[in-house]
């Protein structure tokens, strides 16, 4: 067997919930190159996406999901089964932030409402995250050759960023509850079944423009700031996620369990001096 067969996906079934965002659908055709079959579960129309995994050659087949539903995950969880058979691999990209839970010259922290932030904590907490793992690990647990659980953190879970408190707490939480689901399986389930994390560094998306850059498209104060404390230069690409994702789902990482790995252009790294 070459050396670059461990990083094959051949033979697995994928899940990836948020699969039709803008980061879990690169995430997703990334697998899916690697020899993945995909289930990509979105609250939103999976039809796109869909429609490109099949172009590119890619086995693969939308499903709805609520992950702030327990019913409905599990609904998921089901069709999904009775198509594939199986869940090797899952990847909960599904999370967010909300204007109304960011701080602003127009709305202080005093004056953020407790809606906004329970949304955001629990979208990304336990939508992002718990549920999904609760299960969809009920199931994976059960595989001979175990699989692998990857959850999406953020640089905010390092280093809490200026104006959005809620996201950075319910990132932190993310990267606690990997940590923490990774020993809980290994220990008491199946210890071949891995639960990893990457923590995306700053990559411009729909959902984040508006603190990135100005109405007439230019970097705003925060944007120069990030590219000033990036050693890179420049924001993330979201198919940069795509290697690490591969290599975590993969066969390669089999020893790897409980790590939250930043892919942000060396921003963790840098003191700012």
């Amino acid at each position: 067997m070459g050396i670059l067969q461990m990083f094959s996906l051949e033979g697995k079934t994928a899940v990836i919930t948020g699969g039709a965002g803008v980061l879990g659908s690169e995430i997703a055709i990334g697998l899916g190159k690697a020899g993945a079959e995909l289930a990509i579960a979105d609250l939103a129309s999976t039809d796109k996406i869909i429609e490109r995994a099949r172009h590119e050659g890619i086995k693969a087949k939308g499903y709805f999901i609520d992950v702030m539903d327990l019913k409905k995950i599990e609904e998921c969880a089901q069709e999904i089964v009775k198509d594939y058979g199986k869940v090797d691999i899952l990847v909960n990209c599904a999370g967010g932030n909300m204007k109304d839970a960011t701080t602003s010259k127009e709305l202080s922290f005093f004056d953020l409402p407790l809606d906004a932030l329970r949304k955001v904590v629990d979208l990304n907490l336990f939508g992002g995250a718990i549920l999904p793992a609760q299960v969809f690990g009920k199931i994976m647990v059960k595989n001979e050759d175990g699989g692998s659980i990857i959850n999406i953190s953020s640089m905010n879970a390092f280093r809490p960023l200026t104006r959005i408190p809620g996201y950075s707490a319910a990132k932190a939480a993310v990267s606690n509850f990997t940590q923490w689901l990774a020993v809980h399986f290994a220990q008491e389930y199946n210890k071949k079944l891995r639960v990893n994390a990457i923590a995306p560094g700053f990559f411009s998306t729909e959902q984040n423009r508006y603190l990135l850059w100005d109405a007439e498209g230019k970097l705003s104060e925060r944007g120069k700031t990030i590219i000033a404390h990036t050693p890179m230069g420049r924001f993330g690409d979201p198919q940069e996620l795509i290697g690490t994702c591969i290599w975590l789902a993969s066969d390669a990482s089999e020893f790897v369990t409980g790590v939250v790995i930043p892919i942000d252009g060396g921003f963790n790294a840098f003191s700012g001096v």
